[in-house]
């Protein structure tokens, strides 16, 4: 026995030498696979879940759906709650200020568009776009959100962020539990106003389905859609400020460019690229799109001929062939069952409680740090382990 282990003694060694390297790559791999995964509900199911048409199902189908620029996009059936198109619409992407579409419905819901808002030195210190906001004066809220939704502009978010949130990571938290709430589980957003930013759980984001959804909350859902429409809608606004007269102008050109847009929010970052998302009311039927990552400078242009694309593709034949075969999915956050009756898909989605979302979006959380601890300690004994051995 003593003669065996002498002799190989060092080819032993190099087995379980290669062992530990497997072991340790297999860790390794499974730890990028948590920290791609820290936002909290991005492998979550959504309340709206739809099949996407990024591979056709034939050859008809490739040659009849829309040609667009955009990275990612979505199209959804606001009535039926399903999809009615997708390219990469799941995939977690910098949105720009599209995110102002729920700053402003949150703000909507949370305080009274009378209120007069104090501007702190943070919110008169954002970049442009912005509208110049004095610190330490007080505007008008209803003034604040024209600013914010026709103009996009970044201070009036900041300041109308502080005064309903209490700060702009308290308003944050509303932001998140909103989306949360209507279903939006690949979304989080750190700031009002869109703009890049990272902390500790992920980076500022949502997806191009999750922004349908909540552009069909903002629209039509909300208890607050009929203001929302009106400031969304106003093609000019004039107030009167300390500095003088102020004149926001719309900059969502599908309002005057068609008869069926009803509502829309454009956004942009070198990050982002060119975003939009709509709302359209066309042959009785109202639906959402978005598009991300639609161009970037010199082709600000990309997405208004993306968006008019995916209406058209919306009446389209090939899109009712699509829309039965594909779209008419509705899940439960934790359920796997899946309806492709589209009579099925009308059914209400029971709600899943606010209480329960959050438990799993913290246990969630929770899991990856302890994955990553896990992992962490692997390493350090591996390390002393083999050292040891050798």
């Amino acid at each position: 026995m003593i003669i065996f282990l002498k002799k190989y003694k060092s080819k032993i060694a190099l087995m379980v030498f290669i062992c530990v390297l497997v072991c340790t790559v297999s860790c390794l791999l499974d730890f990028k696979t948590v920290e791609k995964q820290k936002m909290p509900g991005l492998e979550k199911k959504s309340v709206f879940m739809a099949a996407e048409n990024t591979d056709a199902k034939n050859t008809d189908k490739a040659v009849n759906e829309p040609k667009l620029h955009a990275v990612s996009a979505a199209l959804y059936d606001a009535d039926d709650e399903t999809f009615i198109y997708g390219r990469n619409m799941r995939d977690s992407m910098a949105n720009a200020s599209t995110t102002k579409l729920l700053t402003c419905i949150v703000a909507l819901e949370k305080a009274d568009i009378n209120d007069m808002v104090t501007v702190s030195q943070n919110a008169a210190s954002q970049p442009a776009v912005k509208l110049g906001l004095v610190a330490g004066n007080s505007y008008n809220m209803k003034d604040l959100l024209y600013g914010m939704m026709l103009e996009s502009f970044n201070d009036c978010a900041y300041a109308i962020a502080e005064h309903v949130g209490g700060s702009t990571e308290g308003f944050a938290k509303l932001m998140n539990e909103k989306a949360n709430e209507i279903g939006c589980l690949g979304t989080y957003f750190i700031t009002p106003n869109g703009l890049d930013a990272e902390n500790d759980i992920s980076f500022h984001h949502s997806t191009a389905g999750d922004l349908c959804v909540i552009m069909s909350y903002c629209a039509w859902k909300s208890p607050k859609s009929t203001q929302f429409l009106e400031i969304t809608q106003t093609m000019q606004y004039t107030f009167e400020t300390e500095e003088g007269q102020m004149v926001f102008s719309n900059h969502n050109r599908l309002l005057t460019e068609t008869d069926y847009c009803i509502s829309g929010k454009t956004g942009f970052t070198t990050k982002a690229g060119y975003c939009y998302v709509a709302a359209v009311e066309k042959d009785g039927r109202r639906m959402c799109l978005s598009l991300l990552g639609c161009g970037w400078p010199n082709n600000k242009n990309y997405k208004w001929a993306d968006a008019k694309s995916l209406v058209e593709y919306a009446v389209s034949d090939a899109a009712e062939d699509s829309y039965c075969d594909a779209a008419c999915v509705t899940a439960q956050q934790t359920g796997d069952t899946q309806t492709t009756d589209k009579q099925e898909a009308r059914k209400e989605t029971p709600a899943v409680k606010k209480e329960d979302r959050n438990t799993i979006n913290l246990k969630y959380i929770e899991n990856n740090k302890k994955n990553k601890k896990i992992c962490k300690n692997f390493l350090k004994n591996f390390t002393i382990n083999i050292g040891n051995f050798f």
